[in-house]
């Protein structure tokens, strides 16, 4: 079996240090040794330190996470429901070209067919995404099904708005 790297010395400085309140890995940074002898030596002395900080600590972090979700929820839901509002509204083509290489532009009444499929399918992403942000956070879920329900409200408005349009093209 491998002898311990912490002589008498070091194990009496230890328990000072412990005794002193000081962390598993203070001591180990104070010793200069690997946290995990400092670990086996408190085993060995029956000892054990206390970790409700660590613990609170990273309570907070996973509530810092789900906080960071829901708002990077908020913001795909803002971007998507923005472009499924706009899908309708009249839609800039422009091109540079020529010899002179001119700039032409032509506002057409609605975005064509393929740029609404296009919109269409990026928010669906994003829904796809906010459902999972949502699967994920077990805070401000009452929150991020409003989020989601409003979005899915925007995607059957559109919905309708592509079908209406396609019956009209296809007469």
């Amino acid at each position: 079996m491998p002898r311990s790297p912490m002589n008498e010395q070091t194990r009496t400085e230890a328990r000072a240090l412990f005794d002193a309140g000081l962390s598993r890995n203070e001591i180990a940074r104070r010793l200069d040794l690997d946290p995990a002898t400092i670990t086996r030596w408190a085993r060995g002395e029956g000892i054990e330190f206390d970790r409700s900080a660590t613990e609170a600590a990273v309570k907070a972090h996973t509530v810092d996470l789900a906080a960071a979700r829901i708002t990077l929820a908020e913001k795909m839901a803002a971007v998507a429901e923005k472009m499924l509002d706009e899908v309708d509204d009249p839609y800039l083509v422009y091109n540079f070209g020529g010899k002179e290489n001119d700039y032409n532009e032509h506002l057409l009444d609605t975005a064509p067919v393929e740029v609404k499929r296009s919109i269409v399918v990026t928010a669906g992403i994003a829904f796809d995404k906010l459902t999972r942000i949502v699967e994920k956070s077990d805070n401000g879920l009452e929150q991020a099904v409003g989020v989601l329900d409003t979005i899915a409200e925007g995607f059957a408005a559109a919905a309708d708005r592509y079908r209406e349009e396609t019956t009209t093209n296809e007469a």
